[in-house]
């Protein structure tokens, strides 16, 4: 088998946190994280949403690419997920300390950080979720775009990633009830 066609059959999502699972920024203080708008915005309001879209798709797998990551490390941004379920599904992130241009992380296109982890794990069926659409132009398809004023909470951007995912994954639409054997 020529190693270089081999591909894997990993299912990955990969999510960024803020203007996604959350509306807006948020920022390291001396408190901790907070969001960028404490008093109308919850951190990872939306993460039940995200949740139950990805419930029917037991073999996806969340990479972050989220700058969390780099803030706090791999772990402390993992946890920072409120809930199990989203975090049991982590399995990695864009970002590690020891990529040879990690002191210039921000300045690098945020789909060219995805595309780096698609290669270099061979993924063939993957999904990006995100605010920032930079680096993602030659993959468009691959890539839900958030508002980052609305999050998840916008219907819209819920039912483009309700799509994609069933495009992508094939898995069971909730709303359809088709079911791949795939999944």
């Amino acid at each position: 088998m020529n190693s270089t066609a081999w591909q894997s059959n990993r299912k990955v999502l990969f999510l960024d946190y803020d203007g996604v699972v959350h509306r807006g920024e948020a920022y390291r203080t001396r408190r901790g994280i907070v969001s960028s708008d404490p008093s109308r915005i919850k951190l990872f309001e939306y993460a039940d949403v995200l949740a139950e879209m990805l419930a029917p798709y037991e073999a996806v797998e969340i990479v972050l690419s989220t700058t969390w990551v780099k803030v706090l490390g791999f772990n402390r941004a993992r946890a920072a997920l409120p809930l199990e379920e989203l975090r049991d599904k982590v399995a990695g992130a864009t970002y590690h300390t020891h990529f040879h241009d990690a002191q210039r992380w921000y300045d690098i296109p945020r789909g060219q950080q995805v595309l780096r982890y698609v290669r270099n794990h061979r993924l063939a069926r993957w999904l990006a979720l995100d605010d920032r659409s930079d680096g993602f132009e030659s993959v468009k398809d691959n890539l839900v775009l958030c508002d980052p004023a609305k999050a998840l909470g916008n219907k819209d951007t819920q039912e483009a990633l309700r799509m994609r995912l069933v495009e992508i994954f094939r898995g069971t639409d909730p709303l359809l009830g088709t079911v791949s054997s795939t999944n």
